[in-house]
């Protein structure tokens, strides 16, 4: 059995790994001239952290995983307002998770795969056509593969989703902020090692987080109100955080000397199918609960376990496996994305008052029962 599978990103490195362990040919074809590291952190747990146990490699991501020693909430002047230490934070994350850089859990993805497949990078899909038997896949080089399986693993602004379902403003849904994220090459004086520190003010939220080895995460996060159609991001992010002390200026001035910087909207997607024949979409592609539900890792790498698992029940019948899969994962995935709609409004709240409602909470993570209450409403959904 072949399949292609369209992005190399979290969804479909685990899709080629898990079906390699199944016998499967893959092929993975990945617009990006090379492989991208950094990227913001996660806590990856829930079926994830199951299925990366289950795969054998649960000890690779916890090597690369990190502790936030202290998570810190500072005023524009750069005074504390309150902080969670490690215990509060652990607690509040669960015991069966760990927090992982997005390049970290690729790469320890990639190491695992990549004499198992072929990568061909620099390319993207530009049709396909399937009948009962097969999937015929052409690519921008010019070529053309056939398989029994294509899977879209692309993302947000999924190729292989337009092609199967329809333009993506039919499919996403606007959840009304804009991210910015990239490594920085110093950690700013005033953030200690093993520490996040972040500020919100006014529908704005910046963060520093340390995330081990000496690495340093910068994330901008903001309602979309404050945002300037085509404006690209070092002018819209020093209009927008232009007025804020503490180490906002240092940070947007290393943002200038960065090699890349993720920026987009934060939009969720929602498809009524996930698959079409022989053609299926996983991950963000498919289902995208956005960083505000903070659960997007978890569920391409175990709804990858979860496809090739029905596919291995069900070898003579594709379609059939693509409808098991789907009604197996799509409860979780559709429990997270209403979550992350519930949050969203507590993210960067844009009224002083609200802000500070919503950090009340935080403020009271270390009693017990107020600890108790965020990991059934924020962790568990």
């Amino acid at each position: 059995m072949r399949a292609v599978i369209i992005g190399a990103g979290i969804a479909g490195l685990s899709t080629a790994l898990r079906l390699h362990q199944a016998g499967w040919e893959t092929l993975l074809v990945e617009r990006a001239p090379a492989r991208r590291d950094g990227g913001y952190a996660v806590t990856f747990g829930g079926i994830g952290y199951d299925a990366a146990e289950r795969i054998g490699i649960l000890s690779d991501l916890q090597a690369r995983s990190f502790e936030t020693a202290e998570l810190s909430y500072h005023r524009s002047d750069g005074s504390r307002l309150f902080a969670l230490d490690r215990a509060t934070i652990a607690a509040t994350t669960g015991a069966r998770s760990l927090t992982i850089l997005r390049g970290d859990l690729e790469s320890v993805l990639y190491e695992r795969v990549r004499d198992h497949t072929t990568i061909r990078f620099g390319t993207t899909l530009t049709s396909f056509e399937q009948d009962d038997r097969e999937v015929r896949v052409a690519l921008a080089d010019g070529t053309v593969e056939t398989a029994d399986l294509l899977i879209g693993a692309d993302g947000l602004h999924s190729a292989t989703r337009t092609l199967l379902f329809g333009p993506e403003e039919d499919f996403l849904v606007d959840l009304q902020h804009k991210i910015a994220v990239s490594m920085l090459d110093r950690r700013p004086a005033s953030i200690a090692p093993g520490t996040t520190g972040t500020h919100s003010s006014r529908g704005r939220t910046v963060a520093v987080i340390s995330a081990g080895d000496g690495r340093n995460v910068a994330f901008f996060g903001y309602r979309a109100d404050h945002a300037r159609p085509g404006a690209d991001v070092h002018t819209e992010l020093r209009r927008i955080y232009g007025d804020l002390g503490w180490i906002i200026p240092e940070v947007l001035t290393g943002l200038q000397e960065a090699d890349s910087v993720y920026f987009d909207t934060i939009s969720q997607v929602v498809v009524p199918s996930w698959s079409k024949g022989r053609v299926a979409l996983l991950g963000d592609s498919a289902w995208c609960v956005t960083l505000f539900a903070g659960y997007g890792s978890s569920l391409a790498v175990g709804g990858a376990d979860r496809l090739v698992t029905e596919l291995t029940a069900r070898p003579d019948d594709i379609p059939a496996a693509l409808q098991a899969w789907e009604t197996a994962i799509r409860p979780e995935a559709e429990r997270k994305q209403r979550l992350g709609r519930r949050v969203k409004g507590i993210y960067a709240p844009a009224h002083p008052l609200t802000l500070w409602l919503s950090m009340l909470p935080l403020r009271l993570a270390s009693f017990p029962l107020v600890r108790s209450y965020m990991t059934r409403r924020y962790i568990k959904g």
